[in-house]
């Protein structure tokens, strides 16, 4: 009987079934994916878009499942996941293709950007550089989906989101010597004040196309660390409450992984049992030192260097930074009614990259 994969959770967890997906469809034509959350992200994978259905579809029963066997492949309760020895990629890939006990390799993230997604993250990544002055890019992404805002605080009690003091002593390290992109939908304090980008109203799809043109990634455990493996980008991944070994990419070379949490945390097996006494272990565990930023300050150097154009001062006095507003995807990039308030219209950079030849074709069709 034909199969009908219902794929659930974070958008993480979306990104990682896609390479079992595509082995599956190597033997299958007729099966469908139905996406109950993060539909626009299967829309990058040229194999699997015109598979996938959305979970609210009207009809979709009587139009596509009548005939499938109905297959909902939870990575969290296969063994090989909860005892270390499958990440989420190999866990989705040995559920959707019956691979038994047999834990295959990582397969590859394959997105597809479109035009639009890739013109978006190279406009912003070089408005971004014009305004701050300074040519290497990296893209911050503090908290992952579990980040609670109430009030004053902003937290998250699975251990898997940075602190928000730390977030703040890590951004004014990272402007010293990089433009900064943080990657969030909450309004961390004073970042205007701190000369750095925090793009508003962004869908997924869109940061993507920011990573892939940014120079560097640093993140926890969340979604923007599977977009820059996906994107080949290099990236520090600071790691808590959760195991390297499931949820990040420790054989990805250009991934340099600091994990806080090592020997300190209990295993938390969400899904299939919801356990307070890992939760109340593993909640701080995302709190660091100066030892710690110094590392991670220390990884992006060693993979990119610093910026040419930054100053040797100390930038964390933010009387002589600029201000950047919320950046809002629709407005025209490059124009001077932009929400960065200046005029960009050329690409920075001195190596043309493939969207710079792109830009360049369609100009000279005009």
């Amino acid at each position: 009987m034909n199969k009908a994969f219902f794929i659930n959770g974070g958008a993480g967890r979306v990104l990682c079934s896609m390479p079992g997906l595509e082995k599956y469809a190597k033997t299958h034509d007729d099966f469908v994916i139905v996406s109950e959350a993060w539909t626009e992200l299967y829309m990058t994978n040229k194999t699997l878009r015109d598979h996938v259905y959305m979970g609210w579809q009207k009809d979709l029963l009587r139009d596509q499942l009548l005939d499938k066997e109905i297959i909902s492949p939870e990575p969290y309760r296969l063994n090989a996941y909860f005892t270390q020895r499958a990440n989420l990629i190999q866990a989705f890939d040995m559920l959707i293709n019956d691979l038994g006990d047999d834990v295959p390799e990582t397969g590859e993230i394959n997105i597809d950007l479109s035009k639009e997604e890739q013109i978006t993250g190279h406009n912003l990544v070089g408005e971004v550089k014009q305004v701050t002055g300074k040519d290497k890019v990296v893209v911050f992404q503090p908290f992952g989906q579990s980040v609670k805002n109430e009030g004053q605080f902003i937290y998250d009690t699975s251990g898997r989101s940075f602190e928000m003091t730390n977030t703040l002593d890590l951004l004014t390290e990272l402007n010293k010597n990089y433009a900064i992109i943080v990657m969030t939908q909450l309004d961390i304090p004073s970042w205007q004040e701190m000369g750095i980008a925090m793009p508003k109203d962004m869908s997924l799809n869109q940061w993507m196309g920011v990573i892939n043109a940014a120079d560097y990634f640093l993140g926890c455990d969340s979604v923007g660390q599977h977009m820059a493996h996906a994107m080949k980008k290099p990236a520090t991944v600071v790691i808590g409450a959760t195991f390297p070994e499931n949820i990040s990419y420790p054989s990805n070379k250009k991934f340099t992984i600091i994990d806080v949490g090592e020997g300190k945390r209990k295993y938390q097996p969400i899904r299939i049992t919801q356990d307070e006494c890992a939760d109340r272990n593993n909640e701080d565990l995302m709190v660091i030192d100066k030892d710690i930023i110094k590392k991670i300050i220390k990884s992006i150097k060693d993979k990119i260097g610093v910026s040419k154009t930054s100053s040797t001062s100390n930038t964390s006095n933010t009387s002589n930074t600029i201000p950047l507003k919320p950046l809002q995807p629709t407005k025209q990039f490059g124009s001077a009614d932009n929400n960065f308030g200046f005029d960009s219209k050329k690409p920075i950079g001195k190596k043309k990259k493939p969207i710079d030849e792109l830009l360049e074709l369609e100009t000279n069709k005009k």
